[in-house]
């Protein structure tokens, strides 16, 4: 018999696995689609935090969990035997010709509210090998972003969790304590039974380049994230539909692809390798959906990653990896279901 059930193997399934195992736990993941197979699986992968000021209980979650994704991450690494492409490399945003006083400003709430951990700094284009176009010559450099790839680590949890003694089944019955982490297919579950709105899937698509930076910082520019990898690809993303007809990628890609060359000069004639497209479930709060689940009483939910869930992860894992063996959890009140019904 299995102590946790999960059922959804994204990253917020395989994260709250990966943390109660570690602490003793029998765990099953059941998904019929396997590990990574929904939103998931992209390949964009930008961990990148919220601007330095108006600080809230959801930047504080987010930086918490940043900060604990490097070691999370290696352990990950160091169990499955596989790299989930983490690095922590940091990231450019071009300065506008007016921005001085505004990003000196967050750089002096980064020093207090970052905790000394990461610096949120001006430096010159020039002073890296690719750096965004900008008017000014400058850019915004914050050293708290990292990477990841996406589908690599979703794999490399999965690898770790089947390394530990875990399993990963396509069905299966809940045993113990059971987690919902399936994404947009809870939130259709959740819409249909309340009067309003709960979540929503939103549609990204994002494309992978044959171009190698591995070492370079990720760069947000023109709207559009690109992203290095460590295997010599470079990700870009990602659209943001709320009305779609399929899964397929379209011309709206088309036009994220031109955005992240008209951005970076270097990406000029990249050839493009792979065009993803997927739903990523956000909750009518914005932010991830921890707590009990309002449908199922006595499990519990992990839902609503939407553009963040791979930053939160780490976090996400341990809170309710309290939640469910140690029967607490500081989870802000923003995170409750309640905040998005």
């Amino acid at each position: 018999m299995a102590d946790v059930t999960v059922r959804g193997a994204g990253v917020f399934g395989l994260s709250v696995a990966w943390a109660c195992l570690k602490r003793g736990a029998r765990v099953q993941v059941i998904d019929p689609a396997g590990p990574g197979g929904g939103a998931s699986g992209g390949i964009v992968g930008a961990l990148a935090p919220h601007v330095p000021e108006n600080w809230n209980d959801k930047k504080s979650f987010q930086l918490s969990s940043l900060l604990m994704a490097e070691a999370f991450w290696r352990d990950v690494a160091e169990a499955s035997g596989r790299s989930p492409g983490y690095a922590r490399t940091g990231r450019l945003q071009p300065l506008p010709e007016d921005g001085a006083g505004l990003a000196e400003a967050r750089g002096q709430g980064a020093e207090t509210l970052w905790q000394g951990q990461a610096v949120w700094g001006v430096a010159k284009a020039s002073d890296f090998a690719h750096p965004p176009r900008t008017a000014s010559g400058f850019v915004i450099h914050d050293t708290l972003s990292a990477r990841v790839h996406p589908a690599q680590a979703c794999a490399g949890l999965a690898a770790a969790i089947t390394a530990r003694g875990g399993r990963i089944v396509a069905e299966g019955t809940d045993e113990g304590q059971v987690l919902w982490a399936t994404g947009s297919a809870d939130l259709a579950e959740l819409n249909a039974a309340h009067h309003r709105q709960v979540g929503t899937p939103i549609k990204g698509q994002a494309a992978l380049l044959d171009f190698a930076m591995p070492q370079h910082p990720q760069i947000f520019a023109g709207g559009v994230h690109i992203v290095p990898h460590d295997d010599g690809t470079t990700a870009i993303g990602s659209t943001t539909e709320r009305e779609f007809d399929d899964l397929a990628t379209d011309a709206q890609l088309d036009a994220v692809i031109a955005a992240a060359r008209t951005a970076l000069p270097a990406l000029e004639g990249a050839r493009v390798i792979q065009r993803w497209a997927g739903l990523r479930p956000r909750a009518r709060s914005r932010a991830p959906m921890l707590g009990a689940h309002p449908l199922h009483p006595g499990q519990f939910i992990a839902n609503g990653g939407f553009k963040i869930g791979f930053g939160m992860a780490p976090k996400v894992g341990e809170v309710m990896a309290d939640l469910m063996l140690e029967g607490q959890a500081d989870i802000p009140l923003s995170f409750r279901p309640e905040a998005s019904m």
